[in-house]
C-alpha cells in the first residue's frame, strides 16, 4: 500500500501525490475509475436511521423491482450505519446478528440476484457515527478483504471520531493537527546571511489567516462542515517570506511561535520552499508545545536549503486536507491490493469539512459538500422530517446554495459534488418542494440516492411521479456529464455562477448542456411565495456561460427556432426567438425545460 494510517499519529507522507501542492494536477490515484455518472440508488439512513434490518433492506430491493426503478437507472441498495456489531470480532467487521442474521454475503446475493448492486458503510475514524467501534482506521486491508468477500459494489465512508481533525464526536483538541502555531517572526542564518524578520514582513497567501498584535494566526484550512464559507476560492492560508540567499547551501531557520489546540491555532507545522512540483518539505510534524497560544518561544534550528537569489519560504499546515485524503486513499489502496479489478464506488462522506472539492476527485466518485441534509431521520414507521432551509446545514436550499456554484469541480474525469441524499417522501416537504429538490439534484449531477421507505410509494402516485421522472433522470445521467451552471440569480451582483448566495428570497436560472446538443434550463423559485415576475434568459447568455462545454454551441446559436419540452408536464412547444422566459412560478417551485434545435 502507498500510504499507511494508524491510530498512533497522522500518516507520514513521503510521496508528493498526497500533498496539497498536487491537488490541482488532475491526476487520480490507481483504482479510481473515471467516466462514472452520478450514482443512483437507495440508502437506508433517512428512512430507518440505525434501525435498518435485513428484512427491511430486502423489502426495499423488492420495491425497486415492483416500481421499475431499476429500469430507470436506480441500482444501488446501500446499508448505512447500524448494521455491524459494536466491536470487531477477531479484528474483523461482523454483522449485527439480530438485525442481519443471515450475514452480509447472503444479503448481497439476494440483491445481486435482482440485478441490483449492494452497498455498505463505514468511517475513516475509530468509530462509526452511531458509536460502534469498528471504523476503518488502521484496519483498511482487513476491511477491504471483508467487503470484497461480501460482494460490495459501493462503500459510503463517513468521518466521525476522526483522530487527526476535530470532526464530529472526536476530541476538540484535535484542532492542534489542523492549524499551524501562531507565528511572530523568523530568523535565517548561514553562508554569511543573518536575517531577522517579523511576521508582518511576510505575505499572507490564501484566506483565513490574519496578522494580529504582531503575529499571524489562523494558518490552516477552513472547516467546510457549515454553510458559512463559500466553496469557491482559496480554502487555506500560508505565511510566505521571500528570502534573498547569498549562495546555494544549507541554512538554519528559527521560528518564534506559540502553539494551541483550538481552531485557528494548532501545533502542527509544515516548512517548505518552492511551490507546485518544485515544493520541498523540510519539516512536517508537531512543534514543541508552548505554555499557551499567547506565550511565544523560539524553535530549535530547522535545516533548510536555499538557492542563490530569491527563495520562497512557506510556513503552513495543509494537514486537514492531506490527512483526510490519506485516510480515504488508504482504503482505496487496500481495495486495489485485494483485487485490482474491484470497481467499488467510493462515496466520500466527510461533510465538506476539509474542502473535498479540492482533492476528492483523486480517490472518490463523489464527495459530500456539507453536513447531513437532515438530522431528523425516520424510525419505526416515522418517515423522518426534512426542511427546505434552516440556519445551519439541514435543508434542501442550504445544500443547493453551495452545490450550485461548484460545477467547475465536477465532471466525468473527476466525480460529483454530493449535497446528500434525497428527502423526497419525508415529512416537512410539500410536493412542490420535493419536485424542485429532485430537479435541482438532477441538474447539478448530484448522486440520486433515495432515502424514503419505498413501501410508501405506489406506481402513479405523487412521490412515484417525482422519483420516476425519466426526463429529469436523463439530465442527471446524460452522457456528456456536465453539472449545470447558474447563469442568472435575482440576487447576484455580477457573477451568478460564482457568487455564494444564502438568501432564499430569490429565483435562479440554471443551464446544463446535453450530449444530443440540446440544453436543459431550470427556472427555480427558492422563496416561500409565488414568483410573479417574468424570468428570462437568452441564447447568447446561455452560450456565454456553458458554450465551451456544449456539443455544438455554434449550431445551437445559429438555429432559427427551437423545440421546448417541459420536463414536468411533458408538453412541447416551439420557440421562434432567442429568449426563453417563464412567469408565475409557485412557492418553492420550478419549471425545467429541454431546449433543442428544431430541425427543418
Amino acid at each position: 500500500m502507498g500510504i499507511n494510517v494508524s491510530t498512533e499519529r497522522p500518516a507520514v507522507i513521503e510521496d508528493s501525490k498526497y500533498r496539497y501542492d498536487s491537488f490541482k494536477d488532475g491526476k487520480v490515484f490507481d483504482g479510481k475509475k473515471k467516466g462514472r455518472l452520478p450514482a443512483m440508488g437507495w440508502n437506508s439512513w433517512n428512512a430507518f436511521g440505525s434501525g435498518n434490518t435485513s428484512a427491511l433492506t430486502r423489502a426495499m430491493a423488492d420495491k425497486f423491482i415492483e416500481l421499475g426503478l431499476d429500469k430507470l437507472g436506480y441500482e444501488y441498495i446501500v446499508l448505512d450505519d447500524g448494521c455491524y456489531k459494536q466491536e470487531r470480532v477477531d479484528g474483523k467487521l461482523s454483522n449485527e446478528e439480530v438485525k442481519f442474521p443471515e450475514g452480509f454475503r447472503a444479503l448481497a446475493d439476494y440483491i445481486h440476484d435482482k440485478g441490483l448492486k449492494f452497498g455498505m458503510y463505514n468511517d475513516i475514524g475509530t468509530n462509526l457515527c452511531a458509536g460502534a467501534a469498528v471504523g476503518t482506521c488502521g484496519h483498511e486491508l482487513t476491511d477491504a478483504r471483508s467487503y470484497i468477500e461480501w460482494g460490495v459494489d459501493f462503500i459510503k465512508v463517513d468521518n466521525c471520531y476522526y483522530l487527526w481533525d476535530n470532526a464530529t464526536f472526536s476530541n476538540a483538541e484535535n484542532a492542534q493537527y489542523t492549524y499551524a502555531p501562531n507565528i511572530r517572526g523568523i530568523e535565517v542564518e548561514g553562508n554569511g546571511l543573518a536575517l531577522k524578520l517579523s511576521a508582518s514582513y511576510g505575505e499572507l497567501k490564501g484566506a483565513g489567516a490574519e496578522l494580529k498584535d504582531g503575529y499571524v494566526t489562523g494558518i490552516g484550512t477552513f472547516d467546510g462542515t457549515g454553510p458559512q464559507q463559500s466553496p469557491v476560492g482559496d480554502m487555506s492560508a500560508e505565511l510566505v517570506f521571500k528570502i534573498e540567499a547569498p549562495a546555494d547551501g544549507e541554512y538554519d531557520l528559527q521560528i518564534r511561535y506559540a502553539t494551541g489546540k483550538e481552531p485557528g491555532v494548532g501545533s502542527w507545522l509544515q516548512i517548505a520552499t518552492g511551490d507546485g512540483a518544485d515544493t520541498k518539505i523540510f519539516y512536517d510534524d508537531m512543534a514543541v508545545a508552548s505554555e499557551s497560544p499567547a506565550d511565544f518561544i523560539s524553535s530549535q534550528p530547522f535545516k533548510i536549503t536555499l538557492s542563490k537569489g530569491e527563495n520562497i519560504l512557506r510556513l503552513m499546515n495543509h494537514r486537514r486536507q492531506e490527512n483526510t485524503l490519506c485516510s480515504y486513499a488508504a482504503l482505496l489502496e487496500a481495495f486495489n491490493e485485494v483485487d485490482k479489478e474491484h470497481g467499488i464506488l467510493l462515496s466520500i462522506c466527510e461533510w465538506g469539512k476539509t474542502q473535498p472539492q479540492n482533492w476528492g476527485y483523486k480517490v472518490g466518485d463523489s464527495w459530500r459538500i456539507l453536513n447531513d441534509i437532515t438530522f431528523q431521520v425516520g424510525a419505526d414507521g416515522n418517515p423522518g422530517r426534512g426542511e427546505w432551509a434552516s440556519d445551519y446545514t439541514p435543508g434542501v436550499a442550504v445544500q443547493y446554495n453551495k452545490a450550485v456554484i461548484m460545477d467547475d469541480y465536477a465532471g466525468l474525469d473527476k466525480g460529483w459534488n454530493d449535497p446528500d441524499m434525497l428527502m423526497i417522501g419525508m415529512d416537512g416537504l410539500d410536493i412542490s418542494q420535493c419536485r424542485t429538490h429532485f430537479a435541482m439534484w438532477c441538474m447539478m449531477n448530484s448522486p440520486l440516492m433515495l432515502g424514503l421507505d419505498l413501501r410508501r410509494v405506489n406506481k402513479g402516485d405523487e412521490l412515484y411521479n417525482i422519483i420516476a421522472n425519466a426526463d429529469l433522470i436523463a439530465l442527471n445521467q446524460d452522457a456528456l456529464g456536465v453539472q449545470a451552471k447558474r447563469v442568472y440569480s435575482s440576487l447576484a451582483e455580477s457573477e451568478p455562477d460564482k457568487e455564494y448566495i444564502r438568501d432564499n428570497n430569490r429565483a435562479d436560472i440554471l443551464a446544463k448542456p446535453l450530449s444530443d446538443g440540446s440544453v436543459a434550463v431550470s427556472f427555480i423559485n427558492l422563496s416561500d411565495h409565488e414568483w410573479d415576475k417574468e424570468l428570462s434568459v437568452d441564447i447568447d447568455t446561455i452560450i456565454r456561460y456553458i458554450g465551451a462545454k456544449m456539443k455544438d454551441a455554434d449550431a445551437f446559436k445559429a438555429a432559427s427556432s427551437y423545440k421546448i419540452k417541459d420536463l414536468w408536464s411533458g408538453k412541447e412547444s416551439t420557440l421562434a426567438t432567442k429568449n426563453i422566459s417563464v412567469s408565475g412560478i409557485g412557492a418553492f417551485g420550478n419549471i425545467t425545460l429541454k431546449i433543442s434545435v428544431l430541425e427543418g
